[in-house]
């Protein structure tokens, strides 16, 4: 993206280590910067619309291809790279054990 290329633009002139709000300021934004990347890169790339994502383009929820959890990682270039692995469905006890049945806790599209 054109504004991650920018970042390598920033310099903190105050040098000091103690309150210096500079340096936090950039830090944070460095931090704010990568989670809205990927963030938007992972909205993008979800063809579908799931809780508060919602897509005009996708209205329906798609368990079948995007019942997963998307993995994001930007380099120092702001190259966004999505990876996908799927989400666990066990729980940790049976429910013999003290552990509570799966059913109760199935997936299902919110209703507001």
């Amino acid at each position: 993206s054109e504004i991650w290329g920018e970042l390598k633009d920033i310099k903190v002139t105050d040098r000091s280590m103690i309150w210096n709000s500079d340096l936090v300021e950039t830090l944070e934004l460095e931090n704010l910067m990568a989670n809205a990347i990927t963030t938007v890169y992972g909205a993008a790339a979800r063809k579908e619309s799931r809780g508060a994502h919602a897509r005009e383009d996708f209205s329906a929820r798609d368990d079948a291809n995007w019942r997963k959890h998307t993995l994001a990682h930007v380099s120092e270039d702001g190259t966004v790279t999505l990876t996908y692995r799927p989400v666990h469905t066990e729980t940790l006890l049976a429910e013999k054990d003290g552990g509570i049945n799966p059913a109760k806790i199935a997936p299902k599209a919110r209703v507001y």
